[in-house]
């Protein structure tokens, strides 16, 4: 049996989920999708689609799609779905995971990776994050669950964006991106998303594309030298007041707890040194370590070498040779909560060959 691709939808409470995975389950697309739900979901999505009202754990769809909810843990879920569907009992391709509003998705993209019988079942695609235009700035200052499933994301769809002006939607997309400047940002009306932009991301393939906005970077090697951490920060999404204009190319950090920054050197890595390295560092920082990531150059290969990481979970592969001509640039990126920026770039600085 070829594998099931799994998709973590994920969102604060009241940010769009449910209208998107209804308009995903209505959509005429000819996909049969099982949707897995956590049981204290805000607003359940069977009330509205499903045909009948049963106490069975799975239900069959009109469309054909499966709803279920989790009553004991997402493994055994999991684990029976798949059995289901190899009896020949239920028909899907593909699952999706709503998670509660107040959810880590860390945990659940672990179950992928830690859980032999689901990883040989499953494969884990993506992490969805929607987020309210309208109350993001307050979740965010106010709830680390909200910075973190900003910071796990591999696509932010933006909520709601007809209810703020210009100017704060900016302000919003601007922080999304330092917290996270690996998932592309789209703003989007009632949920209606095109499924190519939902399913078969590949955010958690092992590929020689590093995704990072370039113009992260560019604004990464300017701000620096006269912004730190924790400085205040008067950017518009921490102002309660959008009555004065703040030009354009000036924008600074936020002082939120979920950073990203990016590591890049010319010289080749020591792999003895970097697996030393970064399995010290996963071992102290690996809770607070949502995503990385890196397309790398290592002494004693000429494949590109990749690795990414959720949490403690950190695996790597052999990627396409370099190509003739092309600069031999590692790259990284680390998303977390309050990582020691210097004590990393240091010891990856100090793993160079």
């Amino acid at each position: 049996m070829s594998m099931i691709p799994a998709t973590i939808l994920t969102g604060f409470l009241g940010a769009g989920k449910t209208t998107l995975l209804k308009r995903v389950l209505t959509e005429a697309h000819g996909q049969k999708i099982a949707i897995i739900e956590n049981e204290f979901g805000e607003e359940n999505i069977d009330n509205d689609i499903l045909v009948n009202d049963t106490q069975e754990q799975i239900i069959q769809m009109s469309n054909g799609c499966v709803c279920c909810s989790i009553r004991e843990d997402l493994r055994s879920t999991l684990q029976l779905l798949a059995a289901k569907k190899r009896k020949g009992l239920l028909d899907f391709e593909r699952v999706v995971i709503e998670t509660t509003g107040l959810a880590d998705p860390g945990p659940v993209a672990q179950t992928f990776f830690m859980d032999d019988e689901i990883a040989e079942s499953y494969l884990l695609d993506a992490i969805v994050t929607v987020v309210d235009a309208k109350h993001a700035a307050e979740q965010l200052n106010e709830r680390q669950e909200a910075r973190r499933q900003v910071g796990f994301a591999d696509q932010i769809f933006i909520s709601k964006s007809d209810l703020v002006d210009a100017d704060e939607l900016e302000a919003l997309q601007h922080r999304l991106k330092h917290m996270n400047p690996r998932a592309p940002q789209k703003a989007v009306h009632f949920g209606e998303v095109p499924l190519n932009e939902v399913f078969d991301l590949r955010g958690f393939n092992l590929n020689a594309k590093l995704d990072i906005d370039p113009d992260f970077l560019k604004e990464e090697e300017h701000e620096h030298h006269h912004h730190h951490d924790g400085e205040h920060c008067d950017h518009p999404s921490h102002q309660h007041d959008h009555g004065h204009d703040h030009g354009h190319g000036h924008h600074h950090h936020h002082d939120d707890d979920v950073k990203s920054f990016v590591f890049r050197s010319d010289r080749p890595f020591d792999p003895a040194k970097l697996e030393d390295f970064l399995g010290a560092i996963v071992n102290i920082y690996g809770p607070r370590m949502l995503r990385y990531k890196g397309v790398l150059s290592m002494k004693g290969t000429e494949r590109k070498v990749i690795f990414q990481g959720v949490h403690q979970l950190m695996g790597s592969d052999l990627g396409p040779a370099w190509g003739e001509g092309e600069p031999r640039t590692s790259k990284m990126v680390f998303i977390g909560i309050d990582l020691p920026k210097d004590i990393l770039m240091q010891g990856l600085e100090q793993s160079l060959v």
